[in-house]
């Protein structure tokens, strides 16, 4: 029997689209990713991005304070280590994704640790096939699909950038910048683009200074954002320069960035606390080889007006895959509920399932 929803990603997006699927009696069926190297490499593991990163602070519901107790009494034991290693100042980022994944299985979603490497979107049932690194390829019939893969952020490639993420290197400075860590001190943003503009401004509200570090003479950035950064007196542009080296130690973490030229000016060292890279995100959505319609930035498209469709009909995207404007784990979250409902009901539609029992249309406004 085909399913009825097979959800793809496992970020905020992918967890709420299978809560929602399963407290609708859709069974629904997760291929959360594959524990590999090539997918850390390209931050693709299980749980999505927001599991590489450290205190979530805007997440709501979740304020600072001592929540091991509660993570003890609602994870499985094989995450208990997650309490132990709980710094009590609010929730951590693999911390509320696996509580979001532990709410999903307790209302009876399926989860296979497998990447989707293929799909037939051509007829109907659909048809996916998996990688099978978790020992079984599997080739799987379903009447709607929910695509929740998210997108990567794109950084340098340095071997120093690595060793730094999460001890000072972040892709969102909106996530991370007012931690205590970059509060009140010198901070580095590349880019040059109008997100490299609106980062910096951003952390101007926490930084001593930020360092708009652009490798060319003139910034890319729409001319209101730029001299938006030209008269903010935090900001100080440091033209025709790349980073060439992270800089810091194990104890301290970022301690400052190593700056090329590139007109053949001598490299000069910054000390920094942080670096944020914003030089663009990258939609996981290679596996799908372009059968569906996405804009001009590789994001999935929205078909209908403030609806989750695809130009597929019974396929569904959610998340930052089709999210190039906020990227943040609440909108995140709200469209993954909303790729769940769509799905839903176009079943009901399809008289996949029976209408009367269609859960959303009762449970609309219940949380569970």
């Amino acid at each position: 029997m085909p399913e009825k929803v097979v959800i793809i990603g496992s970020g905020p997006a992918g967890w709420t689209a299978a809560i929602y699927a399963a407290r609708a009696n859709l069974d629904p069926l997760v291929f959360e990713g594959a524990v590999s190297e090539e997918n850390r490499q390209s931050g693709t593991l299980p749980l999505g991005q927001l599991a590489l990163t450290t205190e979530v602070e805007n997440f709501p519901g979740f304020p600072a304070g001592d929540l091991s107790g509660f993570l003890k009494s609602s994870l499985d034991e094989g995450h208990h280590y997650l309490a132990d290693m709980h710094e009590k100042n609010g929730v951590s980022g693999p911390e509320l994704m696996h509580l979001m994944r532990k709410q999903a299985t307790n209302f009876g979603t399926r989860v296979v640790t497998d990447d989707i490497v293929e799909v037939d979107f051509g007829q109907r049932p659909f048809k996916l096939k998996s990688a099978g690194t978790d020992g079984e390829a599997r080739q799987v019939e379903a009447q709607s699909v929910i695509i929740a893969t998210g997108a990567s952020a794109n950084y340098l490639g340095l071997e120093s950038e690595e060793r730094f993420k999460n001890k000072g290197v972040s892709a969102c400075a909106v996530c991370d910048g007012a931690l205590p860590r970059f509060r009140n001190k010198p901070l580095v943003v590349v880019g040059g683009g109008d997100s490299a503009v609106e980062e910096a401004d951003y952390l101007s509200k926490y930084a001593s200074t930020v360092y708009l570090v652009h490798r060319r003479d003139k910034l890319r950035a729409s001319r209101i954002m730029a001299d938006r950064a030209k008269k903010n007196k935090k900001i100080d542009i440091l033209w025709n320069t790349e980073v060439k080296e992270v800089l810091g130690d194990d104890d301290k973490g970022l301690t400052g960035v190593l700056l090329e030229s590139t007109t053949g000016e001598p490299d000069r060292e910054v000390e920094a606390t942080g670096m944020f890279l914003a030089i663009g995100h990258t939609p996981n959505t290679g596996f799908l080889k372009g059968s569906l319609e996405m804009n001009d930035k590789g994001y999935l498209k929205w078909t209908v007006p403030f609806r989750t469709n695809t130009s597929v009909e019974g396929v569904f995207a959610a998340g930052d895959v089709s999210d190039d404007y906020y990227r943040q784990a609440c909108t995140a979250a709200g469209t993954g509920c909303m790729a769940a409902l769509d799905a839903e009901r176009w079943l009901a539609g399809q008289d996949i399932i029976e209408e009367a029992v269609a859960g959303s249309y009762s449970n609309i406004g219940s949380e569970g």
